[in-house]
């Protein structure tokens, strides 16, 4: 099967690896409960002792961790003799995930000169921008992943829009069969241009991921040295107006502890508002980056089920029972590539790496949880049994009748939403086993709402065993494919991989002008 029951050692205290902040160097951590929250501890012997919070509710925690799997792995890895991580990625052969979703930064160029930022040409000192030949090679590379190619990426930067042949590599990606082509953006040029968000669109673009840290302009004055409100209301507009191939948003919120986290309930009702374009609001608490004393991380740390506590404090919509890791989800991917015959895509990402909520939204934007009819543990646990017998099964499109039983024996139709039946419901589940899922959704009418986090690490929290199921990659031009937080963090791929790759910024200016540099 594409996915297995986890190595991962249950309950506390448990050990793990992580790394010295200062010296790189990998070192032994435990994990352990400490007045309510979990807290993860290490000691370089160079370096000292190091605290900090790894979640700040031990019971999320428990719970999060009841829902690990472990993938198979890539088994074309580029590095297959591997003895530790993460100091050789490339993929390797100790990664037990496949690519879910693979960011691919176009560029390091970008229109805004945010005072926060440092990774923009300007403050790196260099242009970091691949060919498009150099961007289709690195799409070839995601196709060819195997069991399971990547069928979702995501062109980033610095600020993507700015790339000349952006149109170009989104209907590339598209040409070789990327199911979900998405782009993370200020939304300036889509606020400008409606003609842009046309030809994004045009071209296949299927989803925005919108920079959207808050309501007020005091927030963006602070973070961008603008104002930006309008500019994010203007971009959902021009996306809006667009009559074919409308690409969805996603809102993407960075949460820092104190600044901006008292207006998380606001954003989510924004997003209910523009429900019709706006899809899902994917929360990030903020990672650290550079020395920060422990006061200092104590003040701004903010975790997953500190988000969890806000959402419902400030909205009332979900408690903390409706939340589930992002890894819930795998027995409807490994139940699908059991009854189709060939590996489906499968976040078996680490259980403390993200959590989400589901949400149904009626028009008169009462807010009903999936979890409120549907029993989540149970369905999913039943469908992962049924998973291993399918996968054996001479007839496997047999199962799908049980398949159909154990999801309707798991529902309450009296806690739906009005209108919605488990018939219809039922239908849409059905489509999506059975690979229609374009389909499935399209006859499914009730708006829906996806309240997602997912908490990048850093070098205080950083735990191994995350890094080795990450499923969220960034591919880069010579080839490798790097696990994100490997990437952004702990050995930093990030800054090798640009100078490796990149131009003098006085060069790029001499030949190519200085505009967003």
């Amino acid at each position: 099967m594409i996915a297995k029951d986890s190595m991962l050692k249950k309950g506390l205290p448990k050990e793990t690896q992580s790394l010295c902040p200062e010296c790189k160097k990998v070192v032994a951590a435990r994990i352990f409960e400490s007045e309510g929250k979990v807290l993860m501890e290490k000691t370089c012997p160079e370096h000292g002792k190091v605290t900090d919070v790894y979640w700040s509710n031990v019971g999320l925690y428990t719970k999060a961790e009841k829902f690990a799997y472990d993938g198979i792995g890539v088994s074309n890895a580029l590095i297959q003799n591997a003895r530790t991580c993460p100091d050789n990625c490339g993929l390797c052969n100790l990664h037990l995930s496949h690519t879910g979703l693979a960011n691919l930064d176009l560029t390091n160029r970008c229109n805004m000169r945010c005072p926060i930022c440092f990774a923009n040409a300007n403050q790196a000192g260099y242009v970091y921008e691949p060919s498009y030949e150099e961007v289709v090679k690195m799409l070839e590379t995601l196709r060819a992943e195997k069991p399971v190619p990547c069928t979702a990426v995501q062109f980033s930067g610095g600020e993507p829009t700015v790339y000349p042949r952006l149109f170009d590599v989104i209907k590339k990606a598209k040409e070789l069969k990327f199911a979900q082509v998405q782009m993370a953006t200020n939304g300036i040029k889509l606020a400008e241009d409606p003609e842009f968000a046309r030809k994004c669109a045009e071209a296949g673009l299927n989803t925005i991921y919108l920079q959207f840290d808050g309501i007020t302009d005091d927030i963006y004055m602070k973070t961008r040295a603008r104002p930006m409100v309008e500019i994010k209301k203007k971009a959902i507009e021009n996306v809006r107006n667009l009559k074919e191939h409308r690409p969805s948003i996603v809102l993407v919120p960075t949460l820092v502890k104190g600044f901006n986290d008292h207006q998380i309930g606001d954003i989510i009702r924004f997003a209910i508002e523009n429900r019709d374009v706006v899809r899902a609001v994917n929360f990030q608490p903020v990672a650290f980056t550079g020395r920060i004393d422990q006061q200092e991380r104590e003040e701004g740390r903010y975790t997953i089920p500190d988000l969890v506590r806000d959402v419902e404090s400030q909205t009332g919509y979900a408690k903390e029972e409706d939340w589930y890791p992002v890894p819930v989800v795998v027995p409807i991917s490994t139940y699908a590539s059991a009854l189709l015959g060939h590996d489906k895509v499968t976040f078996t990402s680490h259980p403390h790496c993200g959590m989400a909520t589901y949400w149904f939204v009626k028009d008169d934007k009462t807010v009903v949880p999936l979890t409120q009819f549907v029993d989540v543990e149970g369905m999913f646990k039943e469908l992962y049994d049924l998973s291993k017998k399918t996968a054996d099964a001479t007839f496997p499109k047999l199962s799908l009748l049980k398949a159909r039983k154990i999801l309707k024996d798991h529902m309450d139709e009296s806690k739906m939403p009005e209108g919605l039946t488990t018939s219809q419901f039922l239908n849409v589940l059905t489509n999506v086993f059975s690979n229609n899922t374009k389909e499935g959704l399209a006859k499914f009418s009730w708006s829906m709402m996806l309240i997602s986090s997912m908490h990048f690490q850093d070098d205080y929290n950083y735990d191994i065993e995350r890094v080795k199921r990450c499923v969220i990659h960034y591919v880069i031009p010579d080839g490798r494919i790097i696990p994100f937080c490997a990437y952004n963090g702990g050995p930093t791929y990030r800054t090798e991989v640009e100078k490796k790759f990149s131009v003098p910024l006085a060069e790029w200016r001499k030949t190519k002008g200085d505009e967003y540099t």
